[in-house]
């Protein structure tokens, strides 16, 4: 085999499993991330249910929203609703523990039983593949703002809803967003 062909094949093949390990923007259920505990976690696995994606901070005037997220999850998990928990050390270095010890706050501090995964980077260019598919695919478009912003995701996999941090676990606005994708 020439030269020549061996580096077109290296090169089709790497292109081809980089393709494949990135989320598409119209589909942000897709790939794989880490736990809180370490253990790969395959997104398809909640296409079907309404799934709230939050980017968290245990050094956050948010903070708080753990205990509403608790509650909202509690209220609607078992109609096939979930939330996915990223801690993010992005705005403010909010979030400067390790895995461990952010699991350990968020079960000691709020009691949070909904999935939790590893710490990533939710904006620029080092962002992870989900979020470059959240803030691509949502209406409006663009960055993540601050900690604790909500995207919601209906059961067809599409971003349905995007949520600033202000806007609180418990509120009507949110509740009404999600009942709705229930419905569907």
């Amino acid at each position: 085999m020439s030269i020549g062909k061996l580096l077109v094949m290296v090169l089709v093949g790497t292109a081809f499993v980089c393709a494949a390990s990135v989320a598409r923007a119209d589909a942000p259920l897709s790939g794989e991330m880490k736990s809180i505990d370490g253990k790969p976690v395959d997104l398809a696995g909640y296409k079907g249910k309404v799934v709230l994606v939050v980017n968290v901070a245990s050094r956050c005037g948010y903070t708080r929203q753990y205990a509403g997220m608790q509650k909202l999850f509690d209220k609607y998990k078992d109609k096939g609703f979930v939330i996915l928990g990223f801690p993010a050390n992005d705005f403010g270095a909010q979030e400067p523990g390790t895995d461990a010890e952010i699991a350990e706050f968020c079960s000691t501090k709020y009691g949070v039983t909904f999935p939790m995964f590893s710490k990533i980077t939710v904006k620029g260019p080092e962002k992870a593949a989900l979020y470059k598919s959240l803030t691509e695919s949502a209406d409006p478009k663009g960055e993540v703002a601050w900690n604790f912003e909500k995207f919601l995701i209906g059961k067809d996999g599409a971003v349905i809803g995007r949520y600033k941090s202000n806007v609180s676990p418990e509120s009507g606005e949110l509740a009404a967003a999600i009942e709705a994708a229930l419905a569907k």
